[in-house]
């Protein structure tokens, strides 16, 4: 940590865009409190300000080659953390009327032909999504949100971190995402009918 607090922001970027795993390691310890702090003080849920520590700083990695590195590193972690935030707060607040739509009996609708064609539309799209995902995130997604398998009962059958089940859940989770997402019109369907998110 001493060597980390001689380097520069422009020389932490520099080798984050190297895939210097050592640095990273010693950005996660210098400032996972910062940005965990940061997220706290918005959702007032310690489960989500850890979802979103993580998040930031996976997004710092995966980002650190098209990052400027004159970039102020701590005030550009505490942007990332306030907007994974309110992406968060609205997902929860979309995820909240959902749940409440899903109390209804949608049987009837999926008697209506246009619907029901609509709503095999948005599996297909959904299915398409999880093919395009590389082996083992998709085999990772396939047992977390469609059998339902816990991060730790995947990591023990799959013989992996913890860890790397959850970024690969993230990772996956955000790819078809935004897959489904560009095909607008069934977007908000599989949104209703719960078929992204458990």
């Amino acid at each position: 940590m001493e060597l980390f607090n001689k380097l520069s922001d422009s020389e932490i970027l520099s080798h984050l865009k190297l895939g210097n795993h050592d640095v990273f390691h010693m950005v996660y310890e210098f400032y996972h409190k910062k940005v965990y702090a940061v997220a706290l003080k918005i959702l007032k849920q310690p489960l989500d300000a850890e979802e979103v520590m993580q998040e930031v700083l996976l997004k710092l990695w995966l980002s650190a080659p098209k990052l400027r590195e004159e970039s102020n590193l701590e005030a550009y972690l505490k942007t990332l953390a306030k907007n994974a935030c309110y992406n968060l707060l609205r997902r929860q607040l979309l995820e909240a009327k959902v749940s409440a739509l899903n109390k209804f009996d949608f049987n009837e609708s999926h008697n209506n032909t246009e619907e029901h064609i609509l709503l095999m539309d948005a599996r297909r799209v959904l299915q398409d999504a999880i093919n395009q995902l590389p082996p083992q995130q998709k085999k990772i997604y396939e047992l977390c949100h469609q059998q339902g398998l816990k991060y730790d009962e995947v990591a023990s059958q799959l013989n992996i971190s913890h860890n790397t089940v959850q970024t690969y859940m993230k990772l996956a989770l955000r790819t078809v995402r935004n897959y489904v997402r560009s095909h607008t019109h069934l977007y908000v369907l599989i949104i209703l009918f719960g078929l992204l998110e458990k």
